[in-house]
């Protein structure tokens, strides 16, 4: 009589997986900064004494685009990068070696001195390019140039500001790093959409989306360079239109119960009032942070978190379904966009305590993502697959 064997459920893999790809370091030094630098931010707004060798506002915008922006844009390109390549990205020494680098970078920046912060965050941008110009040039991924020429942009608004140019290169960085999250979001969310729910009907128009990224690129510059205000709305009002347009395309209402999903299409709808407030605000009629934090808290703050939690499920062998945690990081993120937004808006004496709880939400938020991803992070793949 044959014997029926008892199935057998293999162990999940014991190690330490924390070098074995870019995306395990530098999310979650991301995280760890998104929410510290914002609890430190908070704490000085309230009266806190501050030591650092930047002005506290210079720092918290820094911070938020050269530390927490850069790190996630690393972990994303280190681990993408092999995807789009076939070819190895840095791992173990050199891996830890590029994130001590940006972590040193972030540690001077408070304590200084200034010449060696600059020195060690100048380059850091440009360290990145390099790495990533070896594999996209080596492979002749002409598709992606475009990735290295804004690392190096980026490396050149960093070196401004640290030759002094205040704040101006800051936002220029803010607009190529809202750039490149156009562009991929312009491929990740129809594409992930369409593959979740094949029956909705994605449409994707190549057309729209080169149109949609130009006008924005070009309203951007608008801004910066200071244009008549009467262009800078009407170049503002189409792209906000255009990206309307592309996204209605993408399907966002089918999306409601799929986590996942909507937090991806919430955030990119930032984008279209992010362009509404830019266009008001240069026309007078709210003020400039209004159209800045829709664009740095709603957009790439949404669509950071929404793929952070995407890419690592997905890259440690998970099911690419958002638990409870992971929900209520994405709400909270969108909480605190709406509550900075707004505190833009808002009368005077509605102004701090906006403030206070908008920071509080990304905080939080920031801290859910860490204590729920750092044991999946520095272990080793479910699968067994490496990477």
């Amino acid at each position: 009589m044959m014997r029926l064997e008892e199935p057998s459920f293999a162990p999940p893999p014991r190690g330490f997986a924390l070098l074995n790809l870019g995306f395990r370091p530098f999310y979650l030094l991301a995280a760890l900064l998104a929410a510290a630098s914002i609890a430190i931010w908070l704490a000085v707004y309230s009266g806190a004494d501050w030591n650092g060798t930047l002005t506290p506002v210079l720092w918290h915008q820094h911070e938020m685009v050269f530390g927490f922006a850069l790190a996630v844009i690393a972990g994303f390109l280190l681990t993408a990068g092999r995807v789009w390549t076939g070819l190895p990205t840095p791992t173990g020494l050199p891996l830890a070696l590029l994130a001590l680098h940006w972590l040193a970078a972030r540690v001077l920046l408070y304590t200084g001195p200034a010449a060696l912060a600059a020195v060690v965050d100048g380059t850091f941008p440009f360290v990145l390019a390099a790495v990533m110009a070896r594999v996209i040039l080596g492979s002749r991924n002409a598709r992606n140039y475009f990735v290295i020429v804004l690392l190096c942009a980026l490396g050149a608004a960093n070196v401004a500001f640290h030759l002094g140019h205040g704040g101006w290169p800051v936002k220029a960085a803010l607009y190529l790093v809202l750039t490149l999250v156009l562009v991929m979001a312009g491929r990740v969310v129809p594409a992930f959409t369409g593959s979740a729910l094949p029956r909705v009907g994605v449409v994707r128009k190549p057309r729209l989306d080169y149109a949609s990224v130009a006008v924005s690129v070009t309203a951007f510059a608008a801004d910066l360079l200071d244009w008549d205000a009467r262009a800078v709305a009407v170049l503002a009002l189409a792209a906000a239109a255009l990206h309307g347009i592309r996204q209605w395309g993408w399907r966002p209402l089918a999306t409601r119960g799929r986590p996942i999903l909507w937090i991806l299409h919430l955030s990119h709808a930032w984008f279209p009032a992010g362009f509404l407030l830019l266009a008001l605000s240069a026309l007078g009629l709210v003020a400039p942070s209004a159209s800045i934090h829709a664009f740095g808290a709603g957009a790439m703050g949404g669509l950071i978190i929404g793929m952070i939690t995407r890419t690592a499920l997905g890259h440690t062998g998970r099911p690419l379904v958002a638990g409870r945690a992971e929900t209520l990081a994405y709400v909270l993120v969108h909480i605190a966009a709406a509550l900075r937004v707004l505190a833009a808006l808002a009368p005077g004496s509605a102004y701090s305590p906006l403030i206070a709880l908008s920071g509080a939400a990304w905080v939080a938020a920031f801290l859910i993502y860490f204590a729920s991803y750092a044991p999946r992070l520095v272990s080793p793949r479910v699968d067994c697959k490496p990477g």
